[in-house]
């Protein structure tokens, strides 16, 4: 089979460039107007100059009144942390005494000879761990008691002082 001959492709034509230094943005001007010269009124001046000072004023009440908000909470959270500890100490107290009255009660029980004996010495431990136990109670809720008191007076103190200030 004989090749058929294809004809040439004619070269393609280059676009033409742009010389880059020969483009220009345009130049805008901005129209320049003149501003009228006004001179504020006096009653303006001096309403500005008043609610400035007014403004200044409410600024420093308002500061005052953050700075002491925030003294009072650094007091309250002091003394929070301090009858928190406390009461945790009375509580670990508490248990130290507990436990101990166990380990001696469990060798009591070691000890005893008849079952008169266990039975006996169970009744008076029972009784003097309920006495013992009513009375650690009423300590905790008075130290509990205390810890709230002592955290709320400085807050309702400060609260009923800004209320009077804002009044």
């Amino acid at each position: 089979m004989p090749e058929v001959a294809t004809p040439a492709a004619a070269p393609k034509a280059k676009p033409k460039a742009i010389p880059v230094s020969n483009f220009e943005m345009p130049k805008f001007e901005m129209p320049k107007f003149e501003i009228p010269k006004m001179e504020v009124p006096a009653a303006f001046r001096e309403f500005a100059e008043k609610g400035i000072a007014q403004a200044k004023e409410n600024y420093e009440k308002v500061k005052s009144m953050a700075e002491d908000a925030t003294d009072t909470l650094e007091d309250t959270y002091a003394t929070a942390a301090k009858g928190c500890s406390s009461y945790g100490l009375k509580v670990v107290e508490s248990a130290r005494a507990n436990s101990n009255a166990a380990f001696d009660f469990m060798g009591e029980l070691m000890a005893a000879k008849s079952y008169a004996e266990v039975v006996e010495l169970t009744t008076a431990y029972l009784r003097a761990q309920f006495d013992t136990v009513t009375a650690q109670a009423k300590d905790l809720s008075e130290c509990a008691q205390k810890v709230a008191t002592d955290t709320a007076t400085p807050l309702k103190e400060s609260f009923s002082a800004a209320m009077s200030k804002a009044a």
